[in-house]
C-alpha cells in the first residue's frame, strides 16, 4: 500500500506591487516556495514587485507562544464553521488564514494534514498534548462518535472561555497588591541605597547625637547598601528554588495548596473557584455524554488545588460503589449546603448538567464580585503601606532638621 506523502506546511511571504487596476498594493500569502507564491500572486491578477520570506521578531505578536485563550478562540471559530456547513478541512484553512500567531498556525496546519491523510480529528488532537488536553481529545472524540462535533466544539470553546476567565480572576486578585507591594519595596530601596547618604553627610556636620528613629534609618540604609546585591541575588535563587521544588514535589504543591486556602480574604476566593471549576468540567463532560465516574475523573484534574482534587477523587470513588453524587459531594466536607441541594435537586430530576451549570454560574460570579471587592478594600489598605514606608523614611531624613530648628 503506498503511503501518502505528507504536505510540507506552507511559508508566509510578504509581497509589494500592484493590483488589477494598477494601484500599488501589498499584503502577505502562504505558499511553500517563493516560486509557488509569485505564480499564486499573479493568478489572482496581482503583479508582485518584491516577495519575501516574513521573519518574524522575538517582540512580534507572531511570534508570542500559544496561550490557552488561543486555543479556545480555534476551538469557537471550528465550531462557527462547522455550524455554517463549511468542510473540516476547509475549516481549518479559513481559521488559519485568519491567524497571526506563527505557531499557532503551524499546528492548525499540522492538524490539517493529519485529518487530511485519515486521521480521526481528536486523534489529531492527540499529537499535541501542549495544546490540547486529555478532556479535550475525549470530548472531540465523543463529538465525532456522535455525530455531533460542531455542538461539541462549542460547549468546549464555552468550558474553556470560562475556566480561562476565572484563572484571570484569580491571578488578578493575587497578583495586583503583590505587585504593588513590590513596588513599594523597590521605592524604598532605592531611597535607602540612594538618597539616605544624601542625607547622612548633611547629619554629620550637626555634631548633635541623631534621633533614635532617624539613627535606624540610617543604619538601616548603611546594610542596604553592602548587602542590596546579596540580598536580592538570594531572593532570585528562593524564588527559582521554590519554583522547581513546586515542579518536582507533591507534597510541597500538597503543603501550598492547603495554606492558600486558609488564607483570609484570598482563601474563600479559591475556595469559590475550585467549586465553580468542578461544576463546569463536570457539567460539560457530563452533557456530552462521558458517564459520571469518568467526568468525575476529568473534574479532579481541572480543580486546580489539590484539596479539590482529591476531594473529587474520593467522590468518584464513593459513586462507584453505588453512592448518591450528593451523598458522596456531603462527605467531603468541602462543599457548601447549597451546592449539595442542588446536586441533589439536578439528580432526582434528571438534569444533573443543567444544575451543575448553574451551580458554576453562581461561583464564577462570586468570584467576580469577590475580586471586585477585594481591589475596592485592598487600595486603601495598600497605599497607606506605601505610605508607611515612605513617608517613615522621609519624616525619619526631616526628624534632625525639625529639631534643629526648634532649638534656633
Amino acid at each position: 500500500m503506498a503511503i501518502k506523502k505528507k504536505e510540507k506546511l506552507p511559508t508566509t511571504f510578504i509581497w509589494e506591487g500592484k493590483d488589477k487596476t494598477g494601484n500599488p498594493s501589498k499584503g502577505t500569502i502562504d505558499a511553500e516556495n517563493l516560486t509557488i507564491a509569485k505564480a499564486q500572486l499573479r493568478r489572482q491578477g496581482l503583479l508582485p514587485r518584491k516577495v519575501r520570506k516574513q521573519t518574524s521578531s522575538v517582540f512580534s505578536k507572531a511570534s508570542k507562544p500559544i496561550k490557552p485563550l488561543d486555543i479556545a478562540l480555534f476551538t469557537r471559530q471550528m465550531a462557527t464553521m462547522l455550524k455554517s456547513g463549511v468542510p473540516l478541512l476547509q475549516g481549518f484553512d479559513i481559521v488559519s488564514n485568519g491567524i497571526e500567531k506563527i505557531q499557532l498556525k503551524k499546528v492548525i496546519n499540522e492538524l490539517k494534514n493529519d485529518v487530511n491523510s485519515g486521521t480521526s480529528f481528536a486523534k489529531a488532537l492527540e499529537k499535541h498534548p501542549k495544546y490540547f488536553d486529555e478532556l479535550f481529545c475525549n470530548l472531540v472524540q465523543a463529538g465525532e462518535q456522535s455525530g455531533s462535533l460542531e455542538t461539541m466544539l462549542d460547549r468546549i470553546a464555552t468550558y474553556k472561555e470560562k475556566i480561562e476567565s476565572l484563572k484571570a480572576k484569580i491571578k488578578k486578585a493575587m497578583t495586583y497588591p503583590i505587585a504593588v507591594i513590590v513596588i513599594g519595596v523597590i521605592v524604598s530601596a532605592i531611597l535607602l541605597i540612594k538618597v539616605v547618604p544624601q542625607f547622612e553627610s548633611v547629619f554629620q556636620s550637626f555634631g548633635a547625637e541623631l534621633p533614635a528613629f532617624t539613627q535606624f534609618v540610617v543604619g538601616l540604609s548603611v546594610v542596604a547598601r553592602e548587602w542590596w546585591f546579596i540580598a536580592l541575588l538570594a531572593i532570585i535563587v528562593s524564588g527559582y528554588l521554590f519554583q522547581k521544588s513546586m515542579q518536582s514535589s507533591a507534597k510541597l504543591r500538597a503543603s501550598v495548596d492547603r495554606a492558600v486556602l486558609k488564607l483570609p480574604i484570598i482563601g474563600k476566593i479559591l475556595h469559590n473557584s475550585a467549586i465553580a471549576r468542578f461544576a463546569r468540567t463536570l457539567s460539560t463532560t457530563f452533557a456530552a455524554g462521558v458517564p459520571l465516574v469518568n467526568a468525575l475523573e476529568s473534574a479532579a484534574g481541572a480543580s486546580g488545588n489539590i484539596v479539590y482534587s482529591t476531594a473529587i477523587m474520593q467522590i468518584k470513588n464513593g459513586v462507584s460503589t453505588g453512592q448518591s453524587l450528593k451523598n458522596a459531594v456531603n462527605m467531603t466536607g468541602l462543599f457548601p449546603p447549597m451546592a449539595t441541594q442542588m446536586i441533589a435537586i439536578g439528580e432526582e430530576a434528571g438534569s444533573l448538567d443543567m444544575m451543575l451549570d448553574k451551580i458554576a454560574n453562581f461561583y464564577e460570579e462570586e468570584v467576580d464580585n469577590a475580586v471586585d471587592n477585594l481591589s475596592s478594600l485592598i487600595e486603601p489598605m495598600i497605599m497607606a503601606i506605601l505610605g508607611i514606608l515612605v513617608g517613615g523614611l522621609v519624616i525619619a531624613m526631616y526628624l534632625p532638621i525639625f529639631q534643629l530648628g526648634s532649638v534656633i
